[in-house]
């Protein structure tokens, strides 16, 4: 069965560079605009690993991370941020809210694709 990924984000291009990249590595992708379209598309159906911006409008990263961590069924699912903020803070406050890692802006997909097969195979 595979493996569906949820990726949150406001920029489309980025969206899509992050969905190429997985779907091309045999995952399933949901897309979602911002936090809020990704809580809403998280409790609709129940995915293997998020992918989440952190600078959104409305949502943002953190608030969305504390918000899935709330459910029972996302206690588990391993969170990622993928972000241009790289700051030894923010990335200590990702850690608290529940993300189990951080990727910077630019990403590689290949490095992408590598930390996704690490938490979910």
């Amino acid at each position: 069965m595979t493996k569906t990924i949820l990726a949150v984000d406001d920029s489309g291009s980025l969206r899509q560079m992050v969905a190429f990249s997985l779907k091309a590595a045999g995952y399933g992708v949901i897309e979602a605009i911002d936090g809020e379209d990704g809580l809403k598309k998280a409790k609709q159906q129940t995915v293997d690993l998020v992918l989440t911006d952190q600078n959104m409008p409305g949502m943002d990263g953190l608030s969305l991370i504390k918000a899935l961590r709330a459910l029972k069924t996302y206690q588990s699912v391993p969170i990622l941020m993928l972000t241009t903020e790289s700051g030894d803070d923010i990335k200590a406050m990702g850690r608290a809210a529940g993300a189990n890692g951080w990727l910077v802006k630019p990403f590689d997909p290949a490095r992408l694709t590598e930390v996704v097969k690490k938490l979910i195979g």
